[in-house]
This record gives C-alpha cells, sequence and structure tokens, in this order.
C-alpha cells in the first residue's frame, strides 16, 4: 500500500506503508477519496508540529469501503460504503461527562495525533466510521466531513426560514455553511474576495459581495432596510473579518465564529453590548450533524460536484497543496486514494 508523509518544513515523501490490521473494535478502510483541507495546509506549512509525529501521515476528509473488522466490532462488515467522523474523545474529561466529546479537553483528532487518510489502508476505531448508502458516490462522500462542519455551524446558528445569513468567506466550508444555510429556508449572502470562488457562488445562486470593492456592512443594510442580517458566520480566521462581523447583525442577532484564529483579534464588544449580539463558538461536530450531512449529499439538492475543482492522484499532494496556497481557481481538491 501506499501513503505521503509529512517530514516537517513543508516536506511530503510518497512511499511504501504498513498496513496496520484491525484490532479489537477497530475498522480497515481502503480510503477512495480523501480532501485536502485547510488543516492539513496548516500542517504542512508547520503550523501545528507540536501536535503531530513525524512522519505523519495526514488526512480526515474520505470516502472508502471497508476491507476488513476487528473483533468486537458489530453493525460493520467488509464491503461496506463508509466515511469517518474523525474524533477520538476521552469519555472521561468534564465535557464529555456532559454530553459534548466534540469537544473533549483531551481530543484526539485522527489524522492530526493519529495516522490520518491519506494512504490506501486506514485503521480507525469503529466507533468513527459510518456507513453511506449506495446512491451516494464515493467522490461526494469525501465531502462529508467539511459538510457535518456546515451542518453543525447552522445548527449552532439557527438559521431559520426567511432570515438573512451572511458568510465571511466563501472558501469550501463557508460554500458549504451557505447550502445548509439555504436548505434550511434562509437567504444568503457570501462575502468573499477570490474571483473564481465569488463566480462559482454567483453560479450555484448565491447572492455575493466582494468585500475589497464594497462596503459589506452598506450591503447588507440596503438589503434589511437597515436592520441587519439575521445571522452572520465568520469563516475567514482573518482580522477584518473578526472587525467585519460585528458590523453586520440585527440587534440581538447573532454571530458564529468558525474560522480558527491563531491571535486574538481585536473584536469591537461595544457593538455587543449596543445591539445585544449573541456570539456563538462552533467547533467541529457532533454524530447528528454527520447523519444530517449524509441526509442532505444523499437527497441531491446540494450541488456538491461543483465545489470539487481537482481530482489529483495520491502521491501529488504537494501539487493540491500549492494549488491552495496560489489563491487562484481552487476550491475543494481531492486524492484518489485506491490502488
Amino acid at each position: 500500500m501506499r501513503a505521503v508523509y509529512y517530514h516537517g518544513s513543508k516536506t511530503l515523501v510518497a512511499g511504501e506503508a504498513a498496513s496496520v490490521p484491525p484490532g479489537p473494535g477497530e475498522v480497515r478502510i481502503r480510503v477512495a477519496y480523501a480532501g485536502i483541507c485547510g488543516t492539513d495546509l496548516h500542517i504542512y506549512h508547520g503550523h501545528m508540529d507540536a501536535r503531530v509525529t513525524t512522519p505523519h501521515i495526514m488526512g480526515h476528509e474520505m470516502s472508502g469501503v471497508i476491507e476488513d473488522v476487528g473483533a468486537e466490532v458489530n453493525g460493520l462488515q467488509p464491503g461496506d460504503r463508509v466515511t469517518v467522523m474523525p474524533l477520538h474523545p476521552c469519555g472521561d474529561c468534564p465535557a464529555c461527562r456532559a454530553g459534548y466529546g466534540h469537544i473533549c479537553h483531551r481530543l484526539k483528532f485522527l489524522g492530526i495525533e493519529t495516522p490520518g487518510a491519506y494512504q490506501t489502508l486506514w485503521t480507525v476505531p469503529a466507533f468513527a466510521v459510518l456507513p453511506i448508502p449506495e446512491s451516494l458516490s464515493l467522490e461526494l462522500a469525501a465531502l462529508l466531513e467539511p459538510l457535518a462542519v456546515a451542518c453543525h455551524d447552522v445548527r449552532i446558528g439557527a438559521v431559520q426560514k426567511g432570515e438573512l445569513a451572511v458568510v465571511i468567506g466563501g472558501g469550501p466550508i463557508g460554500a458549504l455553511i451557505a447550502f445548509a444555510a439555504r436548505e434550511n429556508g434562509a437567504r444568503v449572502l457570501v462575502s468573499e474576495i477570490n474571483p473564481y470562488r465569488l463566480a462559482l457562488l454567483g453560479r450555484l445562486g448565491f447572492e455575493t459581495v466582494d468585500p475589497s470593492r464594497e462596503d459589506v456592512a452598506a450591503r447588507v443594510n440596503a438589503l434589511t432596510g437597515g436592520a441587519g442580517a439575521d445571522v452572520v458566520f465568520e469563516v475567514t480566521s482573518s482580522a477584518a473579518g473578526a472587525e467585519l462581523m460585528t458590523k453586520l447583525p440585527r440587534t440581538r442577532g447573532r454571530i458564529v465564529v468558525v474560522g480558527i484564529f491563531s491571535k486574538p483579534p481585536a473584536v469591537d464588544l461595544h457593538r455587543f453590548f449596543f445591539r445585544e449580539l449573541q456570539l456563538f463558538g462552533a467547533r467541529v461536530y457532533e454524530r447528528e450533524d454527520f447523519v444530517r450531512a449524509i441526509g442532505l449529499a444523499t437527497s441531491g439538492r446540494l450541488p456538491l460536484a461543483s465545489l470539487i475543482t481537482d481530482i489529483l492522484p495520491l502521491e501529488r499532494l504537494a501539487d493540491g497543496f500549492k494549488k491552495m496556497e496560489s489563491g487562484g481557481d481552487a476550491m475543494k481538491i481531492l486524492l484518489r486514494c485506491a490502488e
């Protein structure tokens, strides 16, 4: 079998890998497709070296077919088409005891603290595996993990029919949030500066605004008679996004912080006070969000295929990272992992 290893300092090496037989409570999956995520790019840049052990196999967005199962595994069998919810909570911290294992204090993220999906065969805990319907292609199933992120964000934001939702950042996660919010019946405006992504989102039926060319707050006020948006999603992890997010909501409007800020940004707390705004953090997903994502993807109502801009061989992971870094005509890049 093959894998791509991160050795640090933007060094990737494709080579042979030893397949890990599934132990009790584990499943070995033949990976079909794996998505390149922004988190993987952060690992590649060395920003997460404290969390990975090199040489490291990245990747956590995936689809595949079960190769074999270990002892004490029920409900899963070889030949099942599956995806993985890549979270391994400790089960005993205050968050886990409260029922919030997805934000476990000692959470292990498969593909970060453990080997990931950028390999031919991936052995994972059975509790992390979810079956997918035969009617859902394996290519689209590789988008289920980021779609589950979007479903969680929209659920945390309590998006309702008839509301105006503004998404700051029109990359893969922002686009999927826009899909999920529209599915809930909201009107969606996406703020994005990348021309390719703006054009793609426009073709998909979303209203868009380029904050480098237009005052986003003025646009929102024009759409709402000066009231403001009902809910705002900050997906850029940028100082500009943190500044913009407080300018857009209506009185008692909601802000959902989706982006991961490496440094604390400046935030207009007076605006929170003045309009009694509500701020929510949204981190990864819960199982119900994965179930929702599988249902949405299988329904065919979401144009998920339009987000896949490239499908590359596993060995070309570095090319995928370079395309993401270029900021050009890229949305979601998949790797073909099966031999």
